[in-house]
């Protein structure tokens, strides 16, 4: 700027001085000579005896004066230009601290890697995406991984003025459409102090009980095998904002020499889907965080509004309630404080049996129904389930320091009994009311409380969903669980705790011979927990970060957990008890959602 006010300047004064130079001198160009010819000779000579000749003196005058008033419009002007380049500097800083902010703002650890798709940060995570996590990054710092408005952000124009948000330095264009790549790489370690045997995620329900070998062992572990890659794509198409995401982790099942030589993880798959917005609606479908998934900020399915606890621990904590599976969702969003949704889930019948948790027992005439019409954990798609899950969620947010929601899920079951030709059907459903709020600037409390009749399956599948009777028909399993907490952003850290509680019922009976059955009866497995708990602290450090180049955090965890089981045989001890360590370092991939105009 003040370059180009130099060059105005020196333009002006050249161009000034033939002026100048005529009026004092009274010079006339070859041109206006030969222009004026004897007429304009003998006019001139007849002026000149008419008028006084003009006085030099006044002549230079009135030249001085017109250049010091030349003077002054420039120096005016060059304050003017000195000023308006203060002011850009000065607004360059600001949104040079708030990038800066915003990228250092802590991630949480579960969502995804580039702040947008994949990484959020604090507010912004509820807000915008940073290198923290959304895709796997760190979610957001008020959540870290922030997610805040990072939805439905316009795509980056080729006009975009300066000041304005920079796109991220890894996205490309095709077509009209927008492609962030998302992602994250780290090492993460765990020790435990008993042998859980299920490498850097819990199976909180099956820790070791009693005096077993594993129980009377601990164990040390390091993997990659959380580290995500995916991609986020954006587009206006008709008036509609369509965004398309992807995301895959190296969680997948692993052949039994992974450990070996060389870890070979498998990928795996976590979200897949699109959603459409246009006006006050919203549509998705394919496999997202269900609807049921507490959420940190409105109904949205980017990793960085869903709460999912900061733990790296890759099974979260326990009392989550939560699924990534098949899903269709409307959403009407009748203010930007307010969103109502319904969502249609793919359904599964499940009796217990995955990632630790107890499976029931069944009556001696349904040992047949395990794998046609029960999911016992080893199932995989064989299960005849009756209809969709149904679960409808109501969000308000009146300011970014509260979000509250609640909610339901409506679920069907069936049975057929070959032996007597009938069958049976039951209907169940639970309900959800989650809540966070600022207590004050950094610091947010968080309750996530859930209570179902049917409903073990959301909660990990810590507990089942139903028990079968003698004559075969369903009876379901009463389950609650809490997730309650605060975290805390400080500078570039993350201090998290929370509780975690989950609590099965008991539902027995009698089997036709006289044996008892179902889940809790006395007698019954160890594994039929009544209650599992745990408490987590935690730190979530960034190391360093930049819009362009991304972020690095170390991030460690300690958590104490335990279970209960409804039976204790003699001389056993009335629970189990598990003490975990993780340390996490982690680069996450830079990014922002695209901005189109």
């Amino acid at each position: 700027m003040r370059k180009m006010g130099i060059l105005w300047l020196v333009m002006a004064l050249v161009c000034a001085t033939p002026a100048w130079s005529s009026v004092g001198e009274g010079k006339t160009t070859p041109a206006a000579k030969k222009a004026s010819g004897p007429a304009a000779a003998k006019s001139k000579a007849t002026s000149k005896r008419a008028q006084p000749a003009a006085s030099p003196v006044l002549a230079n005058a009135a030249i001085a004066s017109e250049v010091e008033q030349l003077k002054g419009m420039i120096e005016a002007q060059s304050r003017q230009i000195a000023a308006q380049q203060k002011q850009i500097e000065d607004l360059q800083s600001q949104i040079a601290g708030r990038t800066s902010a915003a990228a250092s703002a802590v991630p949480s650890t579960g969502a995804s890697a580039n702040a947008a798709p994949a990484t959020a940060v604090a507010d912004a995570a509820n807000a915008s995406p940073t290198p923290a996590e959304t895709m796997a990054g760190l979610p957001p710092a008020s959540t870290a991984a922030a997610s805040a408005a990072l939805a439905k952000r316009p795509l980056l124009s080729k006009g975009q003025v300066a000041g304005s948000e920079p796109e991220s330095p890894l996205q490309f264009r095709i077509g009209s459409a927008y492609v962030t790549p998302v992602g994250f790489m780290d090492i993460t370690g765990v020790w435990r102090s008993k042998t859980g045997g299920s490498s850097i995620g819990t199976n909180f329900g099956g820790i070791p009980y009693g005096n077993t070998i594993p129980a009377n062992l601990s164990e040390f572990r390091m993997s990659m095998q959380n580290s995500r890659i995916g991609f986020r794509v954006d587009a206006d198409v008709k008036g509609a904002h369509v965004i398309g995401y992807m995301e895959a982790d190296y969680l997948g099942v692993d052949p039994g020499n992974v450990a070996v030589s060389s870890n070979s993880n498998s990928l795996r798959s976590r979200l897949y889907w699109v959603d459409i917005s246009k006006g006050s609606w919203e549509f998705l479908g394919g496999q997202t965080w269900s609807l049921i998934t507490p959420g940190r900020s409105g109904i949205s399915p980017l990793p960085g509004n869903i709460f999912f606890s900061q733990n790296m621990d890759t099974n979260y904590q326990a009392g989550l309630f939560w699924g990534r599976i098949p899903e269709l969702r409307f959403v009407y969003h009748p203010s930007h404080k307010v969103a109502l949704a319904l969502a249609i889930d793919s359904p599964e019948q499940y009796i217990g049996g995955s990632a630790g948790g107890g499976a029931i027992t069944l009556p001696a005439s349904a040992s047949g129904y395990i794998g046609t019409e029960l999911d016992n954990g080893n199932t995989t798609l064989s299960v005849a389930n009756a209809a969709p899950d149904l679960i409808a969620k109501l969000a308000f947010d009146p300011s970014k320091h509260f979000h509250l929601e609640i909610g339901g899920v409506e679920r069907q079951f069936r049975t057929y009994n070959p032996v007597s030709n009938i069958r049976y059907s039951a209907t169940g459903g639970g309900g959800f009311l989650n809540l966070g709020f600022d207590l004050f600037p950094g610091f947010r409390i968080l309750t996530n409380n859930y209570w179902s009749d049917g409903g073990g399956r959301y909660i990990f599948g810590q507990a089942p969903d139903l028990i079968v009777r003698a004559n075969g028909s369903p009876s379901l399993v009463h389950t609650g669980s809490t997730v309650t907490g605060f975290e805390w952003g400080v500078h570039h850290s993350m201090i998290f705790a929370y509780y975690g509680g989950i609590y099965v019922s008991r539902n027995a009976e009698l089997d036709t011979n006289g044996a008892p059955m179902g889940y809790g009866y006395a007698g019954s497995p160890t594994g039929q927990n009544r209650s599992i708990q745990e408490g987590t602290f935690g730190l979530n450090q960034t190391l360093w970060s930049n819009p362009h180049y991304g972020a690095l955090n170390f991030i460690t965890q300690y958590s104490y957990l335990t279970r209960s089981p409804w039976n204790i045989p003699t001389a056993q001890p009335r629970n189990a008890s598990l003490n975990m360590v993780f340390f996490d370092l982690r680069y996450s991939l830079p990014g922002s959602a695209p901005a189109i105009k």
